[in-house]
């Protein structure tokens, strides 16, 4: 399901353009509205005051009959006085004409195809009850009828003493048809000209609104080509706003820092490396001298001047230091060459033999060596084959604990396709769950001794020789280490 828009999401300058958009959008639509509201009361104070008017100049006329009359005063006559003039009066001022008594019932009306009986409506009650408090005898009825809203104006009719005669009614339908003319006018032209300055703004937002944020897309710029290994450019810019002259001091106080702290790095990474290679020459060096230890204390011990095979055992012990002599050798010169550990020297050689050998230093009895044939041929520096050898023999035998009656380690070579395998196999204490994915970490080490880079150096050395290195492990019960390299078929 795709993620809710969030305005958040979008850049500073396309804010700053919706932005000034909405703000002229919204003006006219409220100035639409306030026009709108203006007309519409324009139209009501017109209406109401054109009524006023001509019910004034009717009631003016109404009163210049009454005082022209022979008629006496009185509403019971108000039907004759009016019976012929007023239809005149309603012809002249353009406006229909109901005259009332004072109880509301209809007397005359300048209705043509009016006649008046008694089932014309009366004024209803509540009218008359308001004409007759209202200070100004008068009551101005609103009602809209299908849409249309129609006033009728109730004013009494009084003699020249000021008696009330009757009740006068002018009805009086409202005509927007002009003003509604009006404001259609009005809201085409406000549509032109706001079509008009929408386009302008439209201009207008986006340029200012580029030069408002291309400040800050230097910055930015900047800011993603600011790497802690290279030198960085400060910002030479003065902008208009405070802010952001603010924001480029701060940028350029932080690359003067960066460059500091640069300093600080490398000179912290080249005393790492230097250590880093202290430890690792330091773990080589260690590697050979622990076999050629073991092998003189063997030496010693089986040593027989009576034997006849002494000249072929001193043969094989010679051969052994000096093996290990020359990969110490080897380790010195890559040091002393401020290299990586011992070049590789890629060998044709017999696995087989050159892992059988790598055995011969230890003098553990319960070491079994398995091979499925007697040669299988494979391209690697010897060194580092024996190292490879040497470094997971030594780790399974200490991974047996001392009290532990049954001791077993044993190596097997053998061909399995186009590779070799030399499987190392231990029923030592295995290797914890917590642990495994940490096994080939530089450092990393479950024994309280040891410096924990030999698995990490010879699964580089095994890679170098495009092969791999596995294993497998149950915890109380021992380790498998799988070491494959590509073979050379004969």
């Amino acid at each position: 399901m795709p993620k809710s828009f969030k305005l958040s999401m979008l850049s500073l300058r396309i804010r700053i353009f919706l932005s000034m958009i909405v703000v002229i959008i919204v003006a006219s639509i409220l100035l639409a509205s306030i026009s709108i509201i203006q007309f519409k009361n324009e139209a009501k104070e017109y209406h109401k005051e054109r009524l006023e008017r001509k019910e004034n100049a009717v009631r003016e006329h109404i009163n210049y009959v009454l005082s022209t009359t022979t008629y006496p005063l009185t509403t019971e006559n108000l039907e004759l006085i009016f019976k012929d003039r007023i239809h005149e009066i309603a012809h002249i001022h353009n406006s229909e004409i109901n005259i009332y008594d004072l109880n509301g019932k209809l007397l005359k009306s300048s209705k043509e195809s009016f006649s008046v009986d008694k089932v014309a409506p009366p004024i209803p009650k509540y009218i008359l009850k308001l004409v007759r408090s209202s200070i100004e005898k008068r009551y101005v009825d609103i009602k809209t009828i299908n849409g249309i809203k129609n006033r009728s104006s109730f004013t009494q009719i009084k003699d020249d003493k000021f008696k009330p005669l009757g009740v006068l009614n002018l009805p009086y339908q409202e005509d927007d048809g002009f003003y509604q003319k009006e404001l259609n006018n009005f809201l085409i032209r406000l549509g032109q000209v706001y079509s008009f300055m929408l386009i302008v703004a439209f201009a207008l937002a986006y340029f200012l609104s580029s030069y408002i944020t291309k400040s800050l897309k230097t910055i930015s710029d900047k800011l993603n080509e600011t790497r802690l290994n290279q030198k960085n450019e400060k910002i030479l810019l003065s902008a208009s706003s405070k802010e952001i002259n603010l924001l480029i001091r701060g940028y350029n106080q932080m690359v003067d820092e960066l460059e500091k702290s640069a300093i600080k790095l490398a000179q912290s990474e080249r005393e790492e490396a230097w250590r880093e290679m202290a430890k690792q020459v330091a773990h080589e060096i260690k590697n050979p001298l622990t076999p050629m230890r073991l092998t003189v204390q063997s030496f010693q011990r089986r040593f027989n001047p009576d034997d006849p095979d002494i000249k072929q055992k001193m043969n094989d012990y010679s051969e052994t230091l000096i093996q290990q002599i020359d990969t110490m050798n080897s380790v010195a010169s890559a040091f002393s060459n401020f290299a990586s550990m011992p070049a590789q020297q890629n060998e044709t050689l017999n696995v087989v033999e050159v892992v059988e050998l790598a055995l011969d230093i230890f003098n553990e009895n319960h070491i079994v060596f398995e091979s499925d044939a007697p040669e299988i041929i494979s391209k690697i520096d010897r060194t580092q084959l024996i190292r490879i050898i040497t470094n997971l023999v030594k780790n399974a035998i200490q991974s047996i604990p001392e009290q532990q009656e049954y001791k077993m380690v044993s190596v097997l070579v053998k061909k399995e396709e186009e590779n070799v395998l030399i499987i190392v196999q231990d029923n030592g204490i295995g290797i914890k769950t917590e642990d495994i994915n940490r096994i080939f970490e530089p450092k990393f080490t479950t024994k309280s001794s040891g410096m924990g880079l030999g698995l990490g150096i010879i699964k580089n050395i095994i890679e170098n020789y495009k092969g791999s290195i596995s294993f497998d492990t149950e915890y109380g019960n021992g380790t498998r280490f799988t070491v494959s390299l590509p073979i050379i078929n004969s």
